[in-house]
């Protein structure tokens, strides 16, 4: 495939080889753009903001719309390239494709919405006589660095409020996942997008990051990735906006009187759908003590149950992580826990890309796998002896993006609502639960800004007041 900016489709000399992660076939290549092609779709992303500028909010909403009822028409075409490039199950790829038309649509109907209120000056001294109301205005120009866990999806959450504010859009996708990007350009040409209002280069995330973040003409800028990464395009982006969804390292509370069926469903679905690489995936289970033992013996035959392989045959739950080197880490993080007194209760073992879905057990707060962001198929439980000690343990984290409690008791409910420093809070179900036009965002390192096409849109357009002032 070939980048497109500037209006025009490239290609380059020197290219980047897009493998599948179960068994390293190469699916495409796109070329590898340099610090030259980001400062040429930003010149071309100027006139694209111009140009939508000028278009009503209906005409916006009319591109997006069909840009989404064109992603559903190609729905397994789509999933299949996610599945491909990703790792993901065939069914969750084309799930994915769902949720990214869904995202787009919403984005469509907030590109009706953009107004402002009526200023209520006469209220203020002096005011008598003055009549004052807001507007919103597109920033310009905004980059967005998207990561490749879900490289349609998470393109969508930026892409979609960005042209639905009247902005013109530069995708920098993450070098493993390109091709959904690229795919999701196509459509939106083809959907009536002004050829200027959009790019997608791909390449080196250091030298096309730096080159697109510090450059003035930018006013937004909107990452999801490493916390380490994010920290980097803080200090190189200068006075312009940033929204920032870094890192993770999401608990389960479960409290004494909680369903450990229910649990144990929420563990298997929430720790381990994409090979625990998603930045909400269930990471640490902290039960209390009565219920520990009774939890464990319940979780492990259903996560020895979770079938692993080809992602592309219909029976596999789970795939590959994107790359070797992170199975190593994987393993390398699960290793290091049992070494440090954590109980290997299942899994355990890597193949390549494949690394078996595991429980470890007697997880201590002081262990990477309880600190840090695994992103893997691995999931420590460790236990506490009341819920105050439990929230303390999950909030013992850089991290603050999502994280759940099993109770039935609402007055408990409602603590950990209240004390526990997370962006999203699920009562009942784990942390990894996202509806597209919800609020999302984080706490603590963790990130901030937040995403969802409502909310989003606010981020990425401006206020202006304006003040007529009558002779009366």
């Amino acid at each position: 495939m070939r980048i497109f900016f500037a209006g025009q489709w490239h290609d380059r000399e020197r290219k980047i080889e897009v493998r599948n992660p179960y068994d390293a076939t190469l699916v495409d290549t796109v070329p590898q753009a340099s610090a030259a092609d980001a400062t040429s779709a930003i010149t071309g992303a100027v006139q694209g903001a111009a140009l939508m500028r000028k278009l009503t909010g209906y005409d916006r909403f009319q591109i997006l719309r069909k840009a989404a009822d064109t992603m559903l028409a190609r729905q397994k075409e789509l999933g299949r390239i996610i599945s491909l490039e990703e790792g993901k199950t065939l069914a969750e790829g084309v799930f994915e494709v769902t949720r990214a038309a869904e995202t787009m649509e919403l984005s469509a109907e907030e590109a009706k919405r953009l107004g402002g209120e009526v200023l209520p000056l006469d209220g203020a001294p002096g005011g008598a006589g003055k009549f004052g109301f807001t507007m919103r205005v597109p920033c310009g120009v905004v980059v967005a660095i998207t990561p490749f866990n879900f490289p349609l999806n998470l393109v969508c959450h930026k892409v979609g409020p960005a042209l639905a504010g009247g902005n013109a859009v530069i995708i920098k996708p993450a070098s493993d996942t390109p091709l959904s990007a690229l795919k999701l350009v196509e459509i939106l040409l083809e959907s009536g997008l002004p050829p200027l209002a959009v790019a997608c280069i791909t390449g080196s995330g250091s030298e096309l990051g730096k080159a697109l973040c510090s450059d003035e003409r930018v006013r937004k800028v909107s990452f999801t990735g490493s916390v380490e990464v994010g920290k980097q395009i803080a200090e190189v982006a200068g006075l312009k906006r940033v929204t920032m969804e870094l890192g993770s390292n999401s608990p389960i509370i479960v409290l004494e009187d909680a369903d450990l069926s229910k649990v144990a469903d929420a563990v298997v679905t929430t720790g381990f759908a994409n090979a625990g690489q998603v930045c909400i995936s269930t990471q640490r289970v902290v039960a209390m003590d009565k219920v520990y033992r009774d939890l464990l013996d319940v979780l492990k035959p259903r996560v020895e149950k979770i079938t692993t392989g080809n992602p592309l045959h219909e029976g596999t739950k789970m795939g590959p992580l994107v790359r070797e080197r992170d199975a190593i880490r994987v393993g390398e993080w699960v290793d290091e826990a049992v070494q440090q007194g954590a109980t290997l209760v299942c899994g355990g073992k890597r193949d390549g890309t494949m690394y078996a879905p595991t429980i470890l057990a007697d997880i201590q707060p002081t262990m990477r796998i309880a600190r840090d962001e695994l992103f893997g198929p691995a999931v420590g439980v460790s236990k506490a002896a009341t819920l105050a000690e439990a929230i303390e343990v999950a909030n013992q984290s850089r991290f603050g993006l999502s994280a759940g409690v099993f109770t039935q008791d609402i007055d408990k409910a409602l603590q950990f609502a209240k004390e526990v420093d997370s962006g999203n809070l699920h009562i009942n179900w784990g942390p990894m639960w996202r509806a597209d036009l919800m609020p999302y965002g984080g706490l603590k390192e963790s990130g901030f800004g937040k995403e969802g096409p409502k909310y989003a849109v606010q981020e990425m357009t401006e206020l202006k007041t304006v003040v007529i002032h009558t002779r009366s």
